[in-house]
């Protein structure tokens, strides 16, 4: 599985990805973990406002930081 934390490198983008790596460390999955600043690359997802969680080349969150267990299902439904 390959994961994207798409943002500039603000304190929600970080916490988004700190939180991805917690919920990876939690469910076992194992997974690559990117962070995209450039914000070009992230305009090619269509992503607008920031962070953005990608999981397998699909946005699944942009513009909050989901929960701890939204983040769980939604690494779980790959």
């Amino acid at each position: 599985m390959k994961i994207e934390i798409l943002g500039t490198g603000c304190v929600k983008c970080n916490k988004l990805e700190d939180m991805v790596k917690l919920a990876i460390r939690e469910t076992g999955i194992e997974a690559e973990i990117g962070h995209v600043h450039d914000i070009k690359k992230i305009m090619e997802y269509g992503v607008m406002t920031t962070p953005a969680l990608v999981i397998d080349g699909e946005v699944k969150a942009a513009g909050k930081i989901p929960p701890l267990e939204e983040i769980k299902k939604l690494l779980g439904s790959k």
